[in-house]
């Protein structure tokens, strides 16, 4: 029988772990699976978590949250060669990694699926020392993840960040950048907001990063140019629709490693939806990091 640590959020999915819990393990332990939990008590909890259950010889990890608990365990596995397999338990309220994979909502599914045992490798981003999955980003709209109180996503999910960006949009201000990436020219640019994509799907949006893929070695940069408050909204409608790659306010383009500065501000660097530190920073593409559960090829 294969031993696996669940690390879950117990907050998350408007606490539907709590309530499913037994019911999971019974169904895992049916299927060849002996899992013992740990229920995350705060920041940092999850990284210690799953470390742990690396040096304790578990057979596979099994993160269940959101976008911040499977970032949190991430980071927790990537700093060791060979980790074990990873589970996704897609419970938060965007759920970007679990989209990217196409891992089952249902939780009966879900068990099934780990308990099939068939994974695949998927790429892992690094930006400096901290490590994400699905997106990096910089400017005040990437703010948004870490600002929305987690008492008010477990309430009302998605419009929660639907909310707190109205109030952003009004605010938005350009920064300057120094840009340097494998095989492009130097950028040096006023930027309203970038984004550092691994995965296709960002905040919920499959198709802002259309063409990124998981298991591809690069890294999709999407980059808004300063413009007026107008012209960021029409953007943000074309992008709803995948529209946007093309327009001359867009810098697009893929590479496995970049650099990127802020000359005159402080920027701070948005990570799966957590703060993951400030501006200068390299952000690089670790080819087939991990093993994940998934059914797709």
């Amino acid at each position: 029988m294969k031993k696996a640590r669940l690390i879950y959020n117990p907050s998350s999915g408007r606490e539907e772990m709590k309530r499913r819990l037994p019911d999971i393990l019974d169904r895992l332990d049916k299927g060849g699976i002996e899992a013992s939990c740990h229920a995350t008590t705060g920041e940092g909890d999850a990284t210690l978590s799953a470390s742990k259950a690396i040096e304790d010889g578990y057979d596979l990890i099994i993160a269940a949250g959101g976008d911040g608990t499977i970032y949190e365990v991430i980071n927790g596995m990537a700093e060791y060669d060979n980790p074990p397999p990873l589970g996704v338990f897609p419970l938060g309220t965007t759920n970007d990694l679990s989209r990217a994979l196409g891992v089952p909502k249902n939780w009966e599914d879900y068990c099934d699926l780990v308990i099939r045992q068939n994974a695949r490798p998927i790429d892992v981003g690094r930006f400096n020392d901290r490590y994400f999955i699905n997106i990096a980003g910089g400017g005040s709209l990437t703010e948004l993840t870490y600002e929305v109180p987690s008492r008010l996503k477990t309430m009302i999910g998605q419009m929660a960040y639907y909310m707190k960006g109205i109030e952003k949009v009004v605010n938005l201000t350009p920064t300057e950048l120094k840009i340097t990436a494998n095989g492009q020219e130097p950028l040096h640019e006023e930027f309203m907001i970038f984004l550092v994509a691994n995965t296709n799907s960002v905040g919920g949006f499959e198709k802002l990063a259309p063409g990124a893929r998981i298991d591809d070695g690069l890294l999709d940069f999407i980059g808004v140019k300063k413009c007026n408050i107008a012209e960021f909204i029409r953007l943000i409608s074309i992008a709803a629709r995948g529209e946007h790659l093309n327009d001359p306010k867009i810098i697009y383009f893929q590479t496995d490693r970049l650099e990127i500065e802020a000359p005159s501000n402080n920027v701070q660097i948005n990570l799966d939806g957590e703060l993951g530190g400030s501006l200068p920073g390299i952000f690089e593409i670790l080819p087939q990091k991990l093993q994940v559960f998934s059914d797709l090829k």
